[in-house]
């Protein structure tokens, strides 16, 4: 006989039923009302469910239910609350589009709140910030991911100061997640092959405010044991595993939604994991519309939107061909495709047997739309890439950005939101594309926002003095030891916070360059400052764990002992502590290594300034006004002198500027020239930098284009499909054939400002119509080696004929002073394309 199982839930009178709703929709990570309701009903079990609504409320005895049941002062707030849950459901949003299809936003990880542990750091943070905004915003956006039974690990650190991990299990009946349902009430489940072996997932639900995020589960009996290990952990395994983990994120995420009833006009795949959606997009383009392979792909390619977030070539995900063939040989022979074409998908260069497949080159290769996630990141994405369209300029490679935000409302503490609630007024909440809202930041007096400031820095004293002690207790340490945990730190002192993750990048110990300077800073008894330190290192990172016991071994010298501490198991309770109560955000990766970074975003609307390297969010976000650089973006070979210049220019910034500045208090005690500039960071950072102009951005650049793309494409049976096929077909057959014959003007070789150059240019289309190609004039001015620098486009028109070639003139205009040259392309041009640059198709004069 099989192992009978049941389901016991919480006992919860009618009355407070509302508690159960709210618990159940992550809609309270980021209301801080609804939080205290669960936190006032029983505060004991509020710390032992580890702030999850759901587990707390199988932990408040029956007794106190009823009880509270009857208080008519908890029923009247918790009635406030569950109103603007209701009425934040209900009321309109800023999107007033279609919403029939959604946009299905996949990511391997998703943080969204502390009671739902399946994320590892900012990736997942930034996917949670996403779906959160999107409810916001009223959105037509799914959420898919993956649910981890254990999901990343927790981290403590044993008497050496070493990283140790730890994998607890996560409990989902006691979680803020519910199995879905078919209409007979059976769990909804999809079956993915797996080299020739059946994997079904069970499909999960969260609630995100108005939205949903589904999360596919391997771990259920139907399995064999070693399938069930899929997904066990978050980033775990080999490599078997991380490919078996890909293919079930992918094609089991839109055989999911497709499950649910879900119909899917846009898929966008933040970061490469997910990639394989697209290929099981195609596979369903071609079974529902009957469609060959390459007019599914075209229609796929323009509804598909990618991100990229890592500029560190390891951190792209990449497969042997041996085992892309045991996962994929059978599905490309089912879809029609031969194997090195279905490999080159994979490759930079499709002709090379011998690289890897790659599943960032596979996403941008299947997404019209791509970017990175900040400016720099943008031109370093285009630099990585280029390789797979050789022909291009680097400019020209179709890799824009968008740069990443944070959700302000999530990150901001509770009471700098009834300040900026105050003083900023209702449209502060009401209407969150009202950016401009941050301008009125200035109406905030000095004195309120000190105070409160002042208040968060104790409240983040008090937080970590109690980490600390349980640190030291699991560690087994004597009294003597727990003592210096409870004094450690003080409330008044200049806070400085560095966390993140701790890879050998972003250089945590770079303030331990120089470690006597460094102590005279810390224990200097009139302009004291004190350090923070939190974050993980991966598992199998050994440097980043050396660094992690540095910086420990270091905390441990008697002199500054109590001034500097590092906090274990770094999570979203710990970082919303240090983003607000901190002073000083202190981030010193090694530029250009840092993709967006976030948590500099979280610290600056909560008034903390940065100090950072000019490098990922904060190379285009920097001003004088708002916080410090580290230099001035200079990028080195040598990273021993590297660290050696930035280290110094770190200590000069902190003993020069920043320290004075902190200490520079008048009459009244206040910091004003310091709260003149967290005002200022407030200000900016909030208006540019928010998950809002995030969203915004993504839906007018990308989904909103990409959604009519969709529609395009889907009307009469699929025609602007097959025309494009079609359309492609008879380019590529031409394109070997097709010619630029020469390039001539009659213009003089010296021109003034004003004037204009004909230029024109003999074409041999090879059987096209000139209405089938775009033929360019690519001009701008030479560099000293003879390169089109800071290049322009222009049409060319088709001005009649000379035997089989087709004459292109064109006028360029005489704008800019200087040495420059022209010269002529050819490219695609079709009514759907969303834009010409696909790879091998760029011919030039």
């Amino acid at each position: 006989m099989g192992l009978l199982t049941f389901t016991i839930k919480p006992n919860i009178p009618d009355r407070l039923k509302p508690l159960e709703e709210i618990a159940r929709n992550l809609w309270i990570s980021w209301n801080y009302n609804a939080i205290t309701l669960f936190m006032r009903l029983d505060y004991e079990a509020w710390l032992a469910s580890r702030q999850n609504p759901v587990r707390m409320l199988g932990l408040v005895s029956q007794e106190k239910l009823e009880q509270t049941a009857r208080d008519d002062s908890f029923l009247a707030a918790m009635d406030a609350v569950y109103a603007a849950f209701k009425r934040y459901l209900s009321a309109e949003r800023w999107y007033k589009g279609p919403s029939e299809r959604v946009i299905a936003y996949f990511s391997m990880e998703y943080g969204l709140d502390v009671a739902l542990p399946v994320y590892s750091g900012g990736l997942g943070v930034l996917s949670g910030d996403h779906l959160k905004t999107s409810s916001d915003l009223g959105l037509p956006l799914v959420g898919v991911g993956l649910l981890y039974r254990q999901g990343y690990f927790q981290q403590y650190l044993n008497m050496d100061g070493f990283q140790q991990e730890s994998y607890p299990e996560n409990d989902w009946y006691n979680m803020p997640v519910n199995p879905c349902l078919d209409a007979k009430d059976k769990p909804v489940s999809v079956q993915v092959d797996l080299a020739g072996v059946p994997v079904t997932a069970r499909v999960w639900e969260v609630k995100v405010g108005k939205n949903s995020l589904y999360l596919l589960d391997t771990n259920i009996e139907e399995n064999p044991p070693e399938k069930r290990l899929i997904t066990a952990q978050l980033y775990g395994g080999d490599r078997e595993t991380r490919i078996q983990q890909e293919i079930l994120l992918g094609i089991g995420g839109i055989l999911a939604l497709s499950a649910l009833g879900i119909s899917v006009a846009v898929a966008h795949m933040n970061e490469g994991h997910s990639a394989f959606l697209g290929i099981e997009r195609i596979r369903a383009c071609m079974r529902e519309k009957k469609l060959s392979w390459a007019e599914a792909l075209h229609a796929v390619w323009s509804t598909n939107v990618f991100t990229t977030h890592t500029p560190v070539p390891a951190g792209n995900e990449r497969f042997s061909p041996g085992l892309m063939e045991k996962y994929f040989h059978g599905l490309a022979a089912e879809l029609g495709v031969p194997w090195k074409e279905f490999l080159g998908l994979g490759r930079e260069d499709p002709q090379n047997d011998g690289e890897e497949f790659c599943l960032t080159v596979l996403a941008l290769r299947l997404s019209a739309f791509a970017n990175g996630v900040s400016r720099l990141h943008g031109e370093v994405s285009r630099e990585m890439w280029r390789r797979i369209w050789p022909s291009l300029p680097l400019a020209e490679v179709p890799i824009t950005h968008i740069t990443n935000g944070v959700h302000p409302r999530s990150w901001i503490t509770h009471d700098m939101v009834d300040l900026l609630d105050r003083y900023l007024g209702p449209a502060f909440n009401d209407q969150p594309t009202n950016l401009a809202i941050w301008d009125r930041i200035d109406r905030v007096s000095d004195e309120e926002l000190w105070r409160t400031h002042e208040r968060r820095r104790e409240r983040m004293v008090a937080f970590a003095r109690m980490r600390l002690q349980q640190q030291l207790e699991r560690r087994g340490v004597i009294n003597s030891e727990l003592n210096r945990g409870a004094n450690a730190l003080s409330p008044y002192a200049l806070t400085i916070s560095f966390a993140r993750r701790f890879a050998t990048y972003k250089r945590a110990d770079l303030l331990l360059s120089d470690p006597e300077r460094l102590i005279r800073l810390l224990t200097d008894n009139d302009r004291p400052i004190q350090m923070i330190f939190a974050g993980k290192a991966h598992p199998h990172d050994l440097a980043g764990k050396e660094i992690i016991k540095k910086l420990v071994h270091f905390s441990g010298d008697p002199r500054v002992a109590s001034r500097i501490v590092f906090l274990e198991d770094y999570d979203m309770t710990i970082s919303r502590y240090l983003v607000s109560g901190s002073d000083l955000w202190l981030n010193t990766p090694r530029r250009p290594l840092e993709a967006s970074g976030t948590s500099g975003m979280k610290a600056a609307i909560n008034g903390v300034l940065n100090v950072s390297i000019l490098d990922g969010w904060w190379a285009e976000a920097y001003s004088a006004g708002i916080g410090w650089a580290i230099g001035r973006g200079e990028e080195y070979d040598d990273h021993v002198l590297q660290d050696e210049v930035e280290g110094k220019a770190l200590y000069d910034l902190l003993e020069r500027e920043i320290i004075p500045l902190f200490y520079s208090r008048g009459m009244d005690g206040l910091p004003r020239e310091w709260i003149r500039r967290m005002k200022s960071s407030m200000r900016e950072v909030g208006k540019n930098y928010s998950s809002t102009r995030m969203l915004l951005e993504y839906n007018e650049r990308f989904y909103a284009r990409a959604m009519e793309n969709e529609r395009s494409m889907r009307e009469k049976n699929c025609a602007l499909c097959r025309d494009m096929a079609a359309y492609f077909e008879k380019l590529r057959k031409a394109w070997p054939a097709l010619r630029i014959d020469g390039l001539s003007s009659p213009s003089v070789p010296i021109l003034k400002i004003g004037e204009k150059i004909p230029a024109v240019a003999k074409v041999f289309l090879a059987g096209l119509s000139a209405n089938e190609v775009a033929v360019e004039l690519f001009y701008g001015p030479l560099s000293s080696r003879g390169e089109i620098g800071e290049p322009r486009r222009m049409d060319m028109s088709p001005s009649g004929k000379e035997g089989e070639t087709t004459m292109y003139s064109a006028e360029v205009p005489c704008d800019r002073t200087g040495r420059q040259g022209y010269t002529v392309r050819i490219l695609p041009k079709h009514r759907a394309l969303v834009h010409p640059f696909l790879p091998g198709l760029v011919k030039w004069g």
